[in-house]
């Protein structure tokens, strides 16, 4: 008798705790309920300062993941850094001469360059996956539905005007994804104008970066390509070659499926004569070189920024 009382009196304990929300995170899940964690109340109190000291030399600093809070807090306060950069990379294969990561570690050196040319910028972690499928044949390609994409880049934009950011530049450096930041850029800017911040989509950070240098290509006589071809090998090289990025011995093999060049008709007898190939390449990458992976670099942080200044500088 005295255990059956014994029970009864701890589940009454435990089903008040609950209502209480004493009985796990439910109850206090938000900012404010987890008191100093997120800056919040302290047990239900009054509001709590945030404190933190950011040190004189980190003013330099641009990637968000290697700043400390009060750093982030600075430089959008008092270094005017007031615009974010998400950059979205991808994991997909790439030929057997680059690794799957490509988009992402190119992604990651082109939106640091990019911050750092803006002078007001800080860009977020580079997102790893974009709109894409896997494939058995093929293996090493994760990606994301269209759907699930502009959901976590929505929630990531939001979270960034949340913390006091004015301008949010979305942009990709994959080929899946941009008509979706194209979209989501145009929804989230209707949605806080009015609150003073405003959301961009950076085409030119992508295709018409591409499409440049494809017709310089061209014009110097080198094979055109969509994937994996010149373009993305030639940058990979340039800013990755001694990080492991290219398998260079397979650089001179790097042959793939025919690519059509840009702003012309398919050539039906080239196509035909082309070999089939299944390799993850479309074109040919064999002339690639760390020249011309550094002459691609810089064309695309030049033509980001100077639309992102357009950007601004139509705000005034």
């Amino acid at each position: 008798m005295r255990f059956r009382t014994l029970a009864a009196l701890l589940l009454v304990t435990a089903t008040t705790a609950l209502a209480q929300g004493g009985g796990g995170r439910a109850a206090g899940d938000s900012a404010a309920g987890r008191g100093g964690r997120g800056g919040g109340r302290g047990r239900g109190g009054p509001a709590v300062p945030a404190t933190g000291v950011a040190l004189p030399n980190t003013t330099n600093l641009v990637e968000l993941e290697m700043m400390t809070w009060p750093e982030v807090k600075r430089a959008i306060n008092e270094l005017g850094k007031t615009t974010a950069l998400v950059y979205n990379g991808g994991t997909e294969t790439r030929g057997p001469q680059n690794v799957n990561g490509g988009h992402t570690l190119m992604a990651r050196a082109m939106g640091k360059a990019l911050a750092e040319k803006l002078g007001n910028a800080i860009v977020a972690p580079i997102l790893a996956y974009s709109t894409n499928n896997s494939s058995p044949d093929l293996p090493g390609t994760i990606g994301l539905t269209g759907p699930t994409f502009m959901a976590i880049n929505r929630e990531i934009a939001r979270q960034l005007v949340q913390q006091g950011f004015k301008n949010v530049m979305l942009m990709g450096d994959h080929g899946g994804g941009q008509q979706q930041l194209d979209s989501l850029a145009k929804e989230l800017e209707s949605e806080f104008a009015a609150k003073g911040a405003h959301i961009y989509y950076v085409k030119d950070a992508y295709a018409p970066a591409q499409e440049r240098f494809d017709m310089e290509l061209l014009a110097e006589g080198l094979p055109c390509s969509s994937h994996a071809g010149i373009p993305d090998t030639s940058e990979m090289m340039y800013l990755g070659l001694d990080k492991g990025w290219v398998r260079p011995s397979l650089v001179a093999t790097a042959l793939g499926s025919y690519a059509t060049c840009p702003g012309q008709p398919r050539d039906s007898v080239a196509a035909a004569a082309w070999p089939r190939v299944n390799n993850g390449i479309t074109g040919d990458a064999r002339k690639s070189s760390v020249a011309l992976g550094k002459r691609a670099f810089d064309m695309k942080v030049e033509m980001a920024a100077k639309m992102i200044q357009g950007f601004l500088a139509a705000q005034k």
